[in-house]
């Protein structure tokens, strides 16, 4: 088998009662890197201290991704103007804050023969919020909801 040392560098080819050895004397483990190899090749390490490095690199590279988060915000056809502000109010904070949003204008009864109510309310909305955010799904129906979806804009 090939032996390489703890720096990298190869020690050259020996048996594995000799590589072995070298572990011994070195108080190092000796761990397979690539077995299908011809000879195989074998590395000295210590192999707890490199389980350990590896799992933190893993946990900082996990704490460094941001999680992509839909919020959803619910309108009807009819919201009045006071209400509408503050629901408009939330959905910029959700998007300054780099959430995604998703808009729903739930239909009830009588109101699904004017699904055209609800889609001026998302223009409206789109017209309210243009310099923060940009459609990523246009407005389309989902049974008796017209759903729109909304991504903060890249600064």
């Amino acid at each position: 088998m090939r032996l390489v040392g703890e720096d990298g560098k190869q020690i050259g080819l020996m048996s594995l009662d000799e590589a072995m050895e070298h572990a011994l004397q070195a108080d190092l483990d000796l761990v397979e890197i690539a077995p299908q190899s011809d000879p195989p090749v074998c590395r000295l390490m210590d192999y707890g201290k490199f389980r350990y490095s590896s799992s933190k690199k893993r946990h900082e590279t996990k704490r460094k991704q941001k999680q992509i988060v839909i919020k959803e915000i619910k309108f009807r056809p009819n919201t009045d103007k006071g209400d509408y502000d503050i629901k408009v109010r939330n959905v910029r904070k959700f998007l300054n804050v780099g959430n995604k949003v998703k808009i729903t204008i739930r239909f009830r009864g009588r109101e699904m023969a004017y699904p055209q109510l609800g889609v001026e309310v998302l223009d409206n909305i789109k017209r309210d919020l243009a310099e923060d955010a940009v459609v990523e799904q246009e407005p389309q129906m989902e049974g008796r909801q017209l759903v729109m979806l909304m991504t903060p804009v890249k600064r």
